[in-house]
């Protein structure tokens, strides 16, 4: 019943939808639409994605974010379903890395470049330093906040080692670093297919970590903190994380 489920209902509606939003970022990109606005959008498409797939997500801790505040999110990877359950879920106005490739997509790349997301490649750690740097900058001249999964790429089980970019960006531009924990997601969503399965997803925000009192140098200690963070909201044994 789940399958059938799935493939008759879920996957038309989703594909339905996320073309239909596109057109209608691409028409107000158009039209001069800023990128709060278009981030509204994905937002949207974010919650009609999650109602059309039947997904329920809880969230635990957003009253620890300032609407007002800008932020480096840092979050675990799981599933291509982590995004659009963030988007729906966290109200603040931010954008984030996506493969170089995914910039070249009818509609998708056309929304993610004016929507002022950015393209990493990840073949090329120079061309990632600056992908870096203009988001740290970004943040302080945008008034926007950065998601960032530091595991690089999708875990297929458990919470893998993570990069220093979230660390490095929310030291350059001086504003908290937030761990959060998404559950849920790999089950709706298995690495390597295409099928989604209804279900629940939880989201849980810990609590911001200062940075006004950081220095470069203090990245793999804050990296460190963040992966310790999650670790424990996800009930995981923490990866050991390599030290300067």
């Amino acid at each position: 019943m789940q399958f059938l489920l799935s493939y008759l209902f879920i996957a038309p509606a989703v594909i339905g939808c996320t073309i239909a939003m596109g057109i209608v970022s691409l028409i107000a990109s158009l039209f001069g639409a800023h990128e709060n606005k278009l981030h509204r959008i994905a937002q949207s498409w974010s919650r009609l994605l999650l109602k059309f797939s039947f997904i329920r997500t809880e969230v635990i801790g957003l009253e620890k974010l300032d609407p007002n505040r800008s932020y480096v999110l840092a979050a675990n990877h799981q599933s291509y379903m982590d995004t659009p359950v963030i988007m729906a879920n966290i109200p603040l106005q931010f954008r984030f890395f996506a493969k170089l490739g995914l910039f070249s997509i009818p509609l998708l790349g056309t929304h993610l470049g004016r929507a002022g997301h950015f393209p990493v490649d990840r073949g090329n750690p120079r061309a990632s330093l600056k992908s870096m740097s203009d988001a740290a900058k970004a943040i302080a001249e945008r008034h926007a906040s950065v998601l960032v999964f530091p595991e690089g790429g999708r875990s297929l089980d458990h919470l893998q080692e993570f990069k220093e970019g979230a660390a490095y960006m929310a030291i350059k531009a001086g504003v908290p670093a937030v761990p959060v924990a998404i559950v849920g997601t790999r089950e709706i969503l298995r690495m390597h297919t295409s099928r989604v399965r209804p279900g629940s997803a939880k989201l849980i925000i810990c609590d911001p970590i200062d940075t006004s009192h950081l220095t470069i140098r203090d990245r793999d200690h804050l990296t460190a903190a963040l992966h310790a963070k999650i670790s424990e909201a996800l009930n995981e044994r923490p990866v050991p994380q390599p030290t300067c």
